[in-house]
């Protein structure tokens, strides 16, 4: 079976490794001609996401490219400890969340996808989309086209993939949120922690990193959309304004070295169909979901695609596929959406959370998460894997 996968980013490059484990003939086309460079800041991979990577055979190359984070520590900007709980785990988990570079993650599923006999073609951008008598044809900018049995969408919250296959699904909107990342120097904070502040204008992230550095994040609430042009001064000075308020945050940004450029926070409504026959969208191309759980989702999207496909013939397996994962993606936007609330609340609404967390952490966070971290997507055919390495080998 010959699939063609639109997207070379975590979603496109996982699917690239579970379906060629399935034995499919995989090629990755990517617009830009370096998908796997440091594109984007951080981010954390989950428990349920890390099952993924260890049936992938890719947990331990992930593993060593980020940084274990076992812990996380909630804050008030005031300082105040409002809970201290597992990483994106239950307490008994062994898999204590990883937290890397997006660029890191990319490169590590896309080299073993390489390695187990994808294919990837950067600089090509699909335009169209074409069901044929066998599957569907692919047409690129350059005129290029491919043909396949099956077209996975994994290219993001922009996804043109979606465009083509549902023209009346919604557009990503403004979630009243923006991000600036960055590094600093000089303060000390606990390894192998996350720590979450809910600061006045918004969430703040942080996590001590190789080399006596520290890997920081704003995420600052902005009901109107913000201008995204000015110098890195300009940012850095804008942010300590408002984190001024937040005694470790303003502490970590004066003491920055150096900042990645602001992005906005985008939501998406949900969309009216997410596969047909013969085209299907995983990752943020179909619902993209944030709240730290963004890369798991699609991995798990990845390897349940590749679960389906490998039971039954195309449309009848987007069709289960769809269906196991409509109820779990569901669910979790509605957590994500619960995520935003709670970085962007007024001055009653923090009052409120600062007020309540503490208890609530200590008597229902191991309730309230295990649907979402002990989660298994299962596993893959073995043996198909090891043939196709070979094949790729000659």
């Amino acid at each position: 079976m010959k699939v063609i996968v639109i997207g070379g980013g975590v979603a496109g490059a996982a699917a690239a490794l579970a379906l060629r484990r399935i034995g499919a003939e995989v090629t990755v086309y990517e617009a830009y001609a370096e998908p796997a460079g440091q594109v984007g800041s951080f981010l954390s991979l989950a428990s349920n996401g890390l099952r993924v990577l260890r049936s992938l055979g890719v947990l331990e190359q992930v593993r060593t490219a980020g940084i274990d984070m076992p812990g996380q520590r909630m804050w008030s900007g005031s300082g105040k400890l409002l809970g201290d709980v597992p990483r994106g785990r239950l307490r008994d988990d062994e898999l204590h969340s990883v937290t890397l570079m997006r660029g890191d993650l990319v490169e590590a599923l896309r080299t073993r996808a390489v390695e187990a006999g994808a294919v990837v073609i950067t600089g090509e951008r699909l335009v169209e989309t074409v069901t044929t008598s066998t599957g569907v044809q692919a047409v690129f900018a350059s005129g290029r086209t491919a043909e396949a049995a099956l077209l996975v969408g994994a290219d993001g919250i922009w996804s043109t993939t979606r465009k083509l296959l549902a023209p009346e699904a919604p557009v990503p909107e403004y979630a009243g949120l923006y991000s600036v990342s960055g590094v600093s120097e000089g303060i000390g904070t606990d390894p192998g922690v996350f720590n979450l502040t809910f600061a006045r204008h918004g969430a703040f992230l942080h996590l001590a990193a190789p080399g006596g550095r520290v890997w920081w994040s704003a995420q600052v609430a902005s009901p109107a959309q913000p201008d995204l042009t000015g110098t890195d001064e300009e940012w850095l000075d804008r942010l300590i304004a408002l984190y001024r308020h937040d005694r470790i945050p303003h502490e970590i940004l004066a003491a920055t070295v150096e900042l990645h450029r602001p992005t906005l926070m985008h939501r998406l409504a949900p969309i009216p169909r997410a596969q047909s026959d013969r085209v299907v969208l995983i990752g943020d191309a179909a619902h993209p979901v944030g709240a730290g759980q963004g890369a798991s989702m699609a991995l798990e999207d990845a390897l349940a695609l590749a679960r389906a496909l490998a039971a039954a013939p195309p449309a009848a397996a987007l069709a289960v596929y769809a269906a196991e994962r409509a109820p779990r993606v569901s669910k979790m936007l509605k957590a994500a959406s619960d995520n935003r609330d709670a970085k962007t609340a007024g001055p009653l609404g923090r009052w409120m959370r600062d007020l309540m967390m503490p208890l609530g952490v200590r008597l229902f966070y191991t309730r309230a998460t295990a649907w979402l971290y002990t989660y298994d997507c299962g596993e893959l055919p073995t043996g198909v894997l090891d043939a196709g390495e070979r094949l790729a080998d000659r």
